[in-house]
């Protein structure tokens, strides 16, 4: 709008009793602020008289459609800045710390771990970056609870990949009861894991061996749990364990509790006990690890029973390494109340590798032939996500060699 020949606050006042139920408005809210910075600067209106500003405010008012509050903010703007000039609102939120790239290298761990509890993820994150792996260096300082948090953004769901009844029986063997390993290792809880019958047709057996105070896990496959399979393995087995074997303890499956394990176990002078009835927790640290490690990365389909050497050989030459030197464990904390109540926290995540070393004394426990320096090297020999990739292409591998063609595109195409 150009009023430019209108100067003096009587032309205004004129003007205003000419054009009284008239109103005008600009074309934007750009041109309004222009023009009332013009028209404020050309009547000097801070220096005007108190009559003469309400009649430049109602010309102002006509002009532009501004209401009187609106104006008066306006105006203020002016006096204090010199200018009139939008105001865009600010919406508070958090800065940004974690980049897309670190959100993909989270999900990337999390693929080659099959998705960990979230202080054991944390434990392989500043693993990574100690490792001399810098791109982990803000994941290195995430807490627990944001790992979460990231685990649901579009970005990481993007990226991330997410398996019989024993019968029972009464055999005097072994001595029933939970054993106490008084904090010392070489007391080991076993148990097997079934892969499924098809058209009554049994899979392979899985067995699982697991270290009370450590958690150090052995796992083994046969083709079936008869004694004539298990005697051999189990011996094999035991002798992996880099510490001496002091406890053998099991439920009352039949493919255990039989005069050759026995046999072997009394050879070996190690002491065999099987869980009691009714007590469903005797056994449960094994049981534990049979979901949340063979389920978990072999899965609930059936595997034919010829496959047995090539799954044995992947658990010997990757799958025990990997789970021994660079796969957190959960440690709990024991704590009782006043009312004598036991309650469990979970603050501590080690490696078994790690959980062994940091026993007192632990080359008192060492096996013939076994030294620290051996562990510590082997557990140095690769980061927690390099050995990991290892053993998943090295599953991967073996899942097209021993899975169905169906199965296969569950187990490689999915995402969760």
């Amino acid at each position: 709008m150009d009023d430019s020949g209108i100067t003096t606050v009587s032309q205004i006042k004129k003007l205003l009793a000419a054009s009284e139920g008239l109103n005008l408005k600009s074309a934007s809210r750009d041109d309004k602020y222009r023009w009332l910075e013009t028209v404020l600067k050309r009547f000097m209106f801070f220096d005007l008289k108190r009559e003469e500003k309400g009649l430049l405010r109602g010309y102002m008012k006509r002009m532009t459609g501004i209401s009187e509050s609106q104006l008066t903010r306006l105006i203020k703007k002016q006096l204090l800045g010199g200018e009139i000039k939008a105001a865009w609102g600010q919406r508070n939120k958090f800065p940004v710390v974690y980049t897309r790239e670190d959100i993909e290298l989270l999900a990337e761990t999390d693929n080659l771990h099959e998705r960990l509890a979230g202080p054991a993820t944390k434990n392989i994150l500043e693993r990574e970056f100690k490792f001399g792996d810098i791109r982990y260096k803000r994941l290195s300082g995430i807490s627990v609870s944001h790992i979460y948090n990231l685990r649901g953004t579009p970005a990481y769901r993007y990226k991330a990949l997410t398996v019989s009844r024993t019968k029972s029986v009464q055999v005097a063997i072994g001595k029933r009861g939970k054993p106490n390993p008084n904090g010392k290792p070489g007391h080991l809880r076993v148990d097997t894991v079934h892969q499924g019958d098809l058209n009554g047709v049994k899979g392979v057996y899985h067995i699982n061996m697991v270290d009370e105070v450590t958690q150090w896990q052995i796992v083994a496959c046969v083709e079936a749990i008869s004694e004539a399979w298990l005697e051999d393995v189990l011996a094999a087995a035991i002798l992996m364990f880099p510490f001496l074997i002091r406890g053998f303890h099991s439920d009352n499956g039949g493919e255990f509790i039989n005069k050759q394990v026995a046999g072997m176990l009394g050879g070996l002078l190690i002491k065999q006990s099987k869980s009691r009835s009714g007590r469903t927790n005797d056994n449960a640290l094994v049981e534990g690890k049979n979901g949340s490690v063979i389920r978990k990365h072999m899965g609930h389909w059936h595997i034919e029973r010829r496959h047995a050497d090539g799954i044995h050989r992947f658990y010997m030459e990757y799958f025990n390494i990997y789970l021994n030197y660079h796969r957190p464990c959960g440690f709990a904390t024991i704590t009782v109340d006043e009312k004598g109540k036991r309650h469990r926290t979970y603050k501590t995540y080690q490696t078994p590798c790690q959980a062994f070393r940091a026993l007192k004394k632990p080359e008192q426990y060492l096996r013939k032939g076994v030294t620290l320096e051996w562990l510590e090297k082997t557990a140095k020999a690769y980061s927690a996500n390099g050995f990991a990739k290892l053993m998943q292409d090295a599953k991967t591998k073996l899942f097209r060699e021993v899975l169905p063609r169906g199965a296969q595109g569950n187990r490689f195409g999915r995402r969760v």
